[in-house]
């Protein structure tokens, strides 16, 4: 095969990955403008390394060393500064500008190149590569920012393991081309250097990369607007306002009563505002207590009916408004129409499960039809797709017309989710 066929072969893939990769990135709507012109900008170098090592390799041994000099030159001047451009990921750049200085003495002292051999040269007479005594400059330099690097993404994602996983690979990839270099240039030739293969493909990890973190921020959005929505629709109009009525007229009957109610009402709003900042799971005993402030105001409004509890066990977590909505359901749809009305909460451990069942002697209803319904029962599929997404649960239930309806709530034990 001819050197030009040879370098063909090498060149042109990597150049057409990045081709399509930069298209994709122009049209990309979701990668913030800072990141999208890093990105293309370190395409860009890296498609002129691509050209660089190809002039490199189809020059060897010819009598151009000029032109070889000032290719190697821009070679040796552009592999840190592509390093340095990755640091934008990581904070926008701003630890980048002692790394910047570090770009520019590097690049400054092969420069020298031009009328000095104290960083590389070529033989004037068999036109070999000669490496100076401050030859290895570029590979220490990169090795720096590497590091720098290495440890800016240790201590930007600290606390977000997953987060990292992405840089850590791509600076992998860098550092193993670099010591392929190092250690196998004078063993083989080939038209493109592991480095600037280990950047192309790097290039394409970030791509990855920020649309992993685009799509987890669009999910914390999701799940914020879900809490807001979920808060909102458990603070029911009609509920405020029988409440307030409530208290208005045990203010004139019975002030202490009055005065009891107003303070669990207030305790029941905070609690729902609370939700709002919770978007991990919460002890069971908070959603306990939250479920008897809410059940202790209905009693009060409606004598009719009672909520009884038998807890047994308590010791676990589970998404914020789960239970509650089962109760409020409950005593809405189901027994506040009963001449007694009795809504039972209890909690057991049952194999690798805790288990929360809420069970009344109300109307019941059709659970297919409740399954599509839009408005009266939206809180059983809000708790159940809650239930299931963040901590793999999953809701059981069972409802006999004229009967009653039982709910189950199954939350995976902590230790054998792990």
């Amino acid at each position: 095969m001819t050197t030009l066929g040879t370098v063909a072969i090498s060149a042109v893939p990597f150049t057409l990955l990045l081709i399509g990769l930069g298209l994709t990135v122009l049209t990309d709507t979701y990668i913030n403008r800072l990141h999208k012109k890093i990105l293309l900008l370190i395409m860009v170098l890296a498609a002129t390394l691509i050209a660089q090592n190809a002039a490199d390799y189809l020059l060897a041994y010819t009598p151009h060393t000029v032109l070889r000099t000032v290719a190697s030159i821009y070679g040796y001047s552009m592999r840190p500064a592509i390093i340095v451009l990755f640091y934008y990921f990581a904070d926008g750049g701003k630890k980048a500008v002692s790394a910047w200085c570090l770009v520019g003495l590097n690049a400054a002292l092969y420069l020298t190149a031009l009328f000095s051999p104290i960083t590389f040269s070529y033989s004037k007479s068999t036109y070999v590569f000669i490496r100076g005594p401050l030859g290895y400059t570029c590979h220490v330099v990169g090795a720096v920012l590497l590091i720098g690097l290495f440890l800016l993404v240790l201590y930007k994602y600290r606390n977000e393991k997953k987060d990292m996983i992405f840089p850590v690979v791509c600076i992998l990839f860098i550092s193993g081309g670099v010591l392929l270099d190092c250690l196998l240039l004078s063993q083989m030739s080939s038209p493109l250097s592991a480095l600037t293969i280990a950047v192309v493909i790097s290039c394409t990890f970030v791509y990855f990369w920020l649309h992993v973190q685009f799509v987890r921020r669009h999910e914390t959005a999701l799940m914020a607007e879900q809490r807001i929505k979920i808060m909102v629709s458990q603070i029911q109009p009609h509920f405020l306002y029988n409440t307030i009525a409530t208290f208005c007229t045990l203010c004139r009957s019975d002030p202490d009563k009055a005065a009891e109610v107003a303070e669990k009402f207030g305790q029941y709003l905070r609690q729902n505002l609370d939700t709002l900042d919770t978007a991990d799971l919460i002890p069971f005993e908070k959603e306990l207590e939250h479920t008897r402030v809410y059940a202790d105001i209905e009693m009060v409004r409606f004598e009719n009916v009672r909520v009884t509890y038998d807890i047994a066990d308590k010791n676990f977590s589970l998404p914020a408004l789960t239970v509650q909505p089962m109760v409020e359901n409950a005593i809405r749809h189901g027994v506040r129409i009963r001449k007694e009305g009795l809504v039972r909460v209890s909690s057991r451990l049952a194999g690798n499960y805790h288990e929360i069942v809420i069970e009344d002697n109300g109307i019941g209803f059709d659970i297919e039809k409740a399954e599509t319904a839009d408005g009266t029962h939206i809180g059983i599929r809000n708790v159940r797709e809650r239930i299931e997404r963040l901590c793999g649960g999953a809701m059981i239930l069972h409802s006999e017309p004229g009967t009653g309806t039982t709910v189950t709530l199954r939350i995976p034990r902590a230790e054998v989710k792990r």
